[in-house]
């Protein structure tokens, strides 16, 4: 699908690169951030969860440790310049995974983890729960991905274009369904909660439901984080050169930014 598009209708999702706020150095930087976060997120889902009924707990908290622990191995090792200026294209696609696994996976482990805490909680319905809660993501991701592939169809996403000007303003119609979807999702899945017993007070529907909001919230933008690591292996000019200036989107000279410093996803 992808394919058919030319690197002019790409030309919008330049603009983290143009203005350095994803570039490999400032990625770098992320990534060693990310270290902290996700062993602050792992030890506190790990030890605030002990008594939960999941099924099969031990063994997904066995799977995500080392998950998580192979990810910030990857995050030390290319957050040092001379390893992520030779693959800035892997280092992109670890923030990714480490963004994810931090906002997404961990936020949804730590939910249903917690959801299985309850007096009430039972394994059928701690299972039907998961399956309706990741249906919904996927839902989610489909519909998002979507939208997004009319918008770049549409030109929305070209240079010079409304997207280009007001990047940042919400269109209410072209969001609509996304906003369908996660609104009804997470009725949904609170209609399951309290029917099932599980949510009897604040405290239970902040540690629950808001980690399910924050998964969801990352399951939207993932489209566009794939999307623009498709672009960096596509085109040269979602990439930098050895001194860490953005190329021109006519693949010649180096394009460098206000700061002098490489410009990048």
């Amino acid at each position: 699908m992808l394919g058919k598009l030319s690197e002019k209708d790409f030309a919008v999702l330049r603009g983290p690169l143009e203005s350095g706020r994803q570039s490999p150095q400032s990625l770098s930087g992320t990534l060693f951030l990310g270290l902290f976060i996700q062993a602050l997120i792992v030890f506190l889902i790990y030890n605030t969860t002990e008594s939960t009924v999941y099924p099969n707990v031990d063994q997904i908290k066995t799977i995500h440790y080392w998950t998580t622990g192979a990810l910030m191995v990857l995050s030390i090792l290319y957050a040092f310049p001379f390893v992520y200026k030779r693959g800035q294209k892997i280092q992109y696609l670890l923030g990714i995974l480490v963004s994810q696994n931090a906002g997404a996976a961990s936020m949804f482990l730590g939910a249903i983890f917690f959801i299985g805490e309850s007096d009430a909680a039972r394994v059928n319905s701690l299972i039907n729960l998961t399956f309706m809660s990741l249906a919904i993501a996927l839902v989610l991701f489909i519909v998002t991905y979507i939208r997004f592939y009319i918008l770049l169809k549409k030109g929305k996403y070209r240079e010079g274009s409304d997207r280009d000007i007001l990047r940042q303003r919400f269109e209410a119609r072209s969001y609509l369904p996304i906003a369908i979807v996660g609104s009804t999702g997470l009725v949904l899945i609170l209609q399951y909660l309290i029917r099932n017993g599980v949510i009897d007070s604040i405290e239970s529907i902040l540690l629950s439901v808001l980690p399910l909001l924050i998964f969801y919230t990352m399951i939207f933008v993932l489209p566009e984080q794939l999307v623009i690591l498709y672009c960096k292996f596509r085109f040269k000019s979602f990439n930098f050169n050895e001194r860490g200036y953005l190329y021109s989107t006519k693949d010649s000279l180096p394009k460098e930014n206000s700061i002098g410093r490489i410009d990048s996803v």
